[in-house]
């Protein structure tokens, strides 16, 4: 899949394979990935991208972004409901999470997170059975929340993951989905 236009560069995602652990785990550790990823930098543990790769299933897959053909970011899809590690704890059936980042600190302020959120959201709403799409940035990320709500994510309320994680979880419906998209 891929999207562009005309100022910006054409955006790519493709499934994330055995390979691309070496970059993933390059990412997971740059201080403005960390930063959006936990409120203490200091007990941040990198995954082990190996295995998270090698475990994707159609409860979660990542995908790297690509632009002329560099990986700049990647993003998770994930089932909430259906997720083995129970993450998302009690949430209803029919819904989709994503993850977003920008690996490269070259490509950040670029258009690109945006791209790769349509592209992610545009394969998420293909399933017909996906009612909507939440996402969990961290509640101090003023910058995500201000993202996610250009892309016509509602704010749903704080709540805290793995003990830790201090989130503002927003959702996007199908039919504001559709309406964004029919606007467009």
């Amino acid at each position: 899949m891929s999207l562009s236009r005309p100022d910006l560069s054409v955006v790519r995602l493709r499934p994330a394979v055995a390979a691309d652990a070496a970059i993933m785990m390059r990412w997971d550790k740059a201080p403005h990935v960390v930063a959006c990823l936990t409120d203490d930098p200091d007990h941040h543990e990198a995954a082990d991208w190996d295995e998270e790769l090698a475990a994707q299933s159609d409860v979660f897959s990542y995908f790297i972004a690509e632009v002329d053909g560099r990986p700049i970011g990647a993003m998770l899809d994930i089932d909430p409901a259906g997720e083995p590690n129970g993450y998302w704890g009690e949430i209803e059936p029919n819904l989709r999470a994503l993850d977003i980042w920008i690996g490269e600190a070259d490509a950040l302020n670029r258009g690109h997170g945006t791209q790769m959120m349509t592209l992610a959201l545009d394969a998420c709403f293909a399933r017909p059975l996906v009612e909507a799409v939440v996402i969990d940035p961290l509640n101090s990320n003023a910058q995500a929340h201000r993202f996610y709500q250009r892309l016509g994510f509602r704010p749903e309320g704080r709540r805290v993951f793995n003990g830790t994680d201090d989130c503002l979880v927003h959702r996007l419906t199908r039919a504001d989905w559709a309406a964004r998209r029919a606007g467009a």
